[in-house]
């Protein structure tokens, strides 16, 4: 029971930590870019249910602002 207080406390700190910082970007930043990253692999895989269940009406332009 000890060593599994210990592991939830150890883990929970992992999280609630600034994260690790690098030379170029601060914990915050890097926190930042990872939280952008998802939201756009979430968007992508939300556009490709959407394509598979047929939920968006047909057109030849992408939702997707490419530039």
């Amino acid at each position: 029971m000890k060593t599994f207080a210990i592991l939830v406390i150890l883990c929970g700190s992992m999280f609630l930590s600034g994260g690790c910082a690098t030379p170029a970007y601060s914990g915050h930043e890097r926190g930042q870019l990872i939280t952008r990253g998802w939201g756009y692999e979430y968007a992508q895989i939300q556009d490709d249910v959407d394509h598979a269940l047929l939920l968006r009406p047909p057109g030849v332009m992408t939702i997707w602002n490419v530039r």
